[in-house]
């Protein structure tokens, strides 16, 4: 009995489809962009990339941000919005500087568990008020956001943490360098790889999705939404608050400024990563990709000669951009939806 193999068609091999995939992927794009950019900068002036310095600073300066825009994704995924992120920043960064100047001698394991922890805590009052008070994540972190903020101006007043209060060993955490990278880098991807395995292998990350996509068929499916939102408040707030440690580590200095606007900054990487505000849609590793294009997209346009005002415009244009994308995405998606419906009618 003879047997008749079926041809193989082009384009259907595991690996073909994996390529289509990435080169269709919103992430693929902001990545190209982020080459390019590099590219521009690097033919101006070779420093930008091939030097120690600047090679250091091309992966070091957006990791801070690449925490906070994580913790945002997951928020924006729900369908909310985190503006008090900045603020935790602050806060946690002047506690960790108080911590070692009021107990001498405490551990770095102690230090960054405390500003985790506070983080997570000033977190779970944003998904509390949300989840529990029904009351839109704007409203109610624009107001955490000030408070926040107000504590930490009271508590800092006219003082701040010098270099010289903190240890060498945490100090090293922000500007030494592991296998040819540096460790805060080294830390902040390895959240990332945490964060982005959470999301989809873990079926409470899996729920945000479907809570950004229709919270109201998702509650009627008997997803529990409050909890999961409020997770997602308390992983922003926690992943805020590492990066206000690390940001002791990587500036010495703390002042009440600490974190100023971060919280914008945050929200334009995920967006610009593809997260889309309405909710649903993106992955942490575009809101990673958006962090080092933003803060890359900085450093490069004044080498490349571009005014302050323009290098704004840029950025701004970024984000109004990826909006529109996704408005044309979610449009195309909604007539595929409708066309197959038809056929399978």
């Amino acid at each position: 009995m003879s047997t008749t193999l079926a041809p193989v068609q082009p384009g259907t091999s595991g690996a073909s489809r994996i390529v289509r995939r990435i080169a269709t992927a919103r992430e693929t794009g902001i990545a190209v962009a982020l080459v390019l950019v590099i590219v521009a900068a690097t033919a101006a002036n070779p420093t930008f990339l091939f030097s120690s310095d600047g090679f250091r600073d091309l992966l070091l300066t957006p990791s801070l941000l690449l925490l906070v825009a994580v913790g945002q994704a997951f928020v924006i995924i729900t369908r909310s919005v985190d503006l008090s992120v900045g603020s935790v920043v602050g806060l946690t960064a002047y506690l960790t500087g108080r911590l070692f100047i009021d107990v001498p001698g405490i551990p770095l394991i102690a230090v960054f568990l405390g500003g985790v922890l506070l983080g997570g805590l000033l977190g779970a009052v944003n998904g509390v008020l949300v989840a529990w008070a029904k009351v839109p994540a704007l409203v109610i972190t624009l107001g955490t956001m000030y408070i926040y903020r107000g504590i930490n101006v009271a508590w800092t007043g006219s003082d701040r943490v010098n270099a010289s209060d903190l240890p060498r060993d945490f100090r090293g955490l922000g500007t030494e360098l592991l296998l040819g990278i540096p460790i805060l880098t080294i830390i902040a991807l390895v959240v990332l790889v945490a964060a982005a395995w959470y999301l989809r292998n873990i079926r409470g990350g899996r729920e945000l999705y479907a809570i950004g996509s229709d919270p109201d068929a998702a509650h009627l499916y008997g997803l529990r939404v409050s909890r999961r939102i409020i997770t997602a408040f308390v992983v922003s707030g926690a992943l805020a608050g590492l990066a206000g440690v690390l940001y002791a580590a990587r500036y010495g200095t703390v002042s009440s400024a600490a974190g100023f606007g971060w919280e914008l900054q945050a929200i334009g990487a995920a967006v610009i990563g593809g997260v889309a505000i309405s909710g649903g849609v993106g992955t942490v590793w575009g809101a990673a990709i958006g962090a080092f294009l933003l803060l890359t997209i900085n450093r490069a346009l004044p080498i490349l000669g571009i005014d302050d005002f323009w290098q704004r415009a840029v950025v701004g244009v970024l984000i109004l951009g990826s909006i529109v994308l996704d408005r044309v995405l979610a449009v195309r998606q909604h007539r595929r939806l409708i066309a197959q419906r038809e056929v399978d009618r």
